[in-house]
């Protein structure tokens, strides 16, 4: 043991005072442990496999389609020359494309915010809208509307265009029908997916209609996580509904908002399913056009490839912008901060 000797100091009335010297603590050097079998093994089942399986099956498919979007490829010849950005100055002039554009900016517009207030609504209408006395719960029979309103989301998209393109059928359509004997003999034998000025309307409808159950149960799960204290606090305090709905579920569900606000866009971005059942020649005055459907009439009627890849990645960067933007604006909204139940 090694003894440090100390200093004696002299300070005012002769008094000494030893002072212990500062002493630097003792640096430990990390031995580096070697690597082994079982740390190998484990790097390379549950990082290197996923990273070669994301990279060969995500990340080089957008390789080879921005690479074939530089070429006049026509997808069923193996000539392809190269011409750079010749395509991207076509889309860029071309009405048809933009007005496909223009018409997935309207979606991504209004499907996330339609589908999700709709399903918020819902949501806490079966969760904790029963009655304003007693223990905090949902309406009566809620468990029977959540399964009323998820079944929808459990039909395939194609049988729902198949079925409401029949609903809205101008001569035998079941809507026109109940319209008209109502006494709106104006709607008799009215073609909804064919007037310019209601085919994108509803186009929408049954898009809501599909996805607002699937939501709601989204919220519903978000919403039993919130403890029925907060509740039964702002119900003594006064608030109201929707007042408790502003201060409490949503600023509480929030992720789950954010993630189905994104699902929802991305969705509308693409939309081709749909669009292809209910309209599957892009519409009156291609009024219900999207990109996506553009892109399949691009590469298979008209056999451009080159073309079609083109439209293929302004999709795909349309697609990670919107992404970034609601990442964004919940940001600066104040979304990445804790919120403490």
């Amino acid at each position: 043991m090694t003894l440090v000797k100390a200093k004696t100091l002299r300070v005012d009335g002769g008094a000494s005072a030893a002072v212990v010297p500062d002493t630097a603590p003792p640096v430990y050097k990390r031995r580096r442990k070697p690597l082994t079998f079982d740390k190998v093994s484990f790097f390379v089942v549950f990082l290197g496999l996923p990273l070669a399986i994301y990279l060969l099956f995500v990340i080089w498919p957008f390789i080879q389609a921005f690479g074939y979007s530089l070429t006049d490829w026509s997808g069923f010849s193996p000539d392809q020359n190269f011409i750079g950005l010749e395509n991207y100055r076509k889309l860029f002039t071309d009405d048809i494309f933009m007005k496909a554009m223009g018409n997935n900016i309207l979606l991504v517009i209004c499907l996330p915010i339609i589908t999700i207030i709709l399903s918020l609504v819902l949501a806490t209408l079966v969760t904790v809208g029963g009655s304003s006395k007693g223990q905090i719960k949902g309406l009566r029979n809620s468990s029977f509307y959540r399964v009323v309103s998820f079944f929808p989301y459990t039909i395939p998209a194609i049988a729902i265009g198949i079925m409401w393109g029949q609903i809205y059928d101008p001569s035998g359509g079941l809507l026109n029908g109940i319209l008209t004997s109502l006494g709106m003999d104006q709607f008799k034998s009215y073609a909804w997916l064919g007037d310019k000025n209601t085919a994108m309307i509803a186009t929408m409808f049954v898009i809501v209609w599909g996805f607002i159950g699937f939501y709601m149960v989204l919220f519903v799960a978000g919403i039993k996580g919130i403890p029925a204290e907060l509740f039964e606090a702002a119900r003594i305090d006064g608030a109201g509904r929707f007042r408790t709905a502003v201060s409490i579920t949503i600023p509480l569900i929030r992720d789950n908002i954010q993630t189905a606000y994104i699902y929802m866009g991305i969705l509308a971005l693409d939309a081709f399913v749909y669009m292809a059942a209910l309209n599957s020649g892009g519409g009156p005055d291609n009024s219900t056009l999207v990109m996506s459907q553009q892109l399949f009439f691009t590469a298979f009627t008209k056999g451009q490839f080159g073309l079609a890849s083109a439209m293929g990645v302004v999709l795909a960067v349309a697609t990670l912008i919107f992404s970034g933007l609601v990442f964004l604006v919940n940001r600066l909204t104040g979304g990445d901060k804790d919120v403490s139940l």
